[in-house]
């Protein structure tokens, strides 16, 4: 698995750009909303901190065989970033679990689930994935949404109080 990296990706209105620390002061505003932190906790990065996150990102996984593999979205019309998407792949298990995050702003306008149809359809066309997978807080409606509309169903199995979604491909 240790082949497959993160390559720009097209869908119908976004680009979905590998992840580069030169992206973060762009992405630190984006990303700028406390609300995008209700259910995963925490609080938005600075632009150093988020740079300094970026470095460790693009570095890779220590664990040769997991995968880190990391875009930004860009609303091709508005010429701007938008959020990320993301798969972490587990090479011998043949599994990806993916997220999403799209800045306020952006909300409610299909990008999240665009750019996480897109990264499904990417990962299941010859990456040796054969199940995808998202954590889900089973209050997180929109996140739900996505999962949904990138085939995505959820499952029995409730972690941390998030739901596990899976997709096989």
């Amino acid at each position: 698995m240790s082949a497959v990296s993160a390559r720009p990706m097209a869908t119908a209105r976004l680009d979905l750009l590998p992840l580069e620390v030169a992206h973060a002061p762009e992405m630190a505003e984006v990303l700028s909303d406390p609300a995008l932190h209700t259910f995963i906790g925490g609080a938005p990065h600075t632009p150093d901190a988020l740079r300094a996150r970026y470095e460790r990102l693009t570095a890779g996984s220590p664990d040769p065989a997991v995968t880190w593999l990391n875009w930004v979205i860009r609303l091709r019309d508005e010429s701007c970033l938008t959020g990320t998407v993301q798969a972490t792949v587990n090479g011998p298990a043949a599994l990806a679990e993916i997220a999403w995050v799209v800045g306020t702003r952006w909300q409610g306008r299909g990008i999240a689930g665009e750019a996480a149809r897109g990264l499904v359809d990417w990962l299941a066309s010859g990456r040796r994935v054969r199940t995808v997978i998202a954590h889900i807080h089973a209050d997180h409606h929109a996140s739900a949404a996505v999962a949904r509309s990138a085939g995505l169903a959820p499952t029995d199995i409730v972690e941390d109080g998030e739901t596990r979604w899976s997709r096989a491909l």
